[in-house]
């Protein structure tokens, strides 16, 4: 059985949605890249759809909705095809990882 780390970076590879808890909410995004910071694995990702503690600006591709996860706080992950959603800024990813491993390609 693959790992999340493994779903998530294939999910990145072929553009697929990903649907995952985490911190208590079901959440519905795009990945965008997956890599680490400080040995830990982390993805970042744009969340379209499901909540968060934060909440989703419902704003077509707002800079406020990416998310910057530790892998390890995923459960519940599946993965399937669907619209890619994304903002034009991927600034967070700056301060997400230390070094990325895949990014997803335009």
């Amino acid at each position: 059985m693959p790992s999340t780390y493994q779903v998530v970076r294939q999910a990145i590879i072929e553009k697929h949605q990903v649907i995952a808890d985490y911190d208590g909410y079901r959440r519905e995004m795009c990945p965008h890249a997956i890599g680490r910071k400080k040995d830990r694995e982390q993805a970042l990702f744009y969340q379209f759809g499901g909540d968060s503690k934060s909440g989703l600006d419902p704003a077509p591709e707002s800079p406020k909705n990416w998310r910057c996860i530790p892998i390890d706080g995923l459960s519940g992950v599946s993965t399937q095809p669907g619209t890619w959603h994304t903002a034009p800024s991927h600034s967070r990813r700056q301060t997400c990882f230390d070094e990325i491993d895949v990014e997803v390609f335009f």
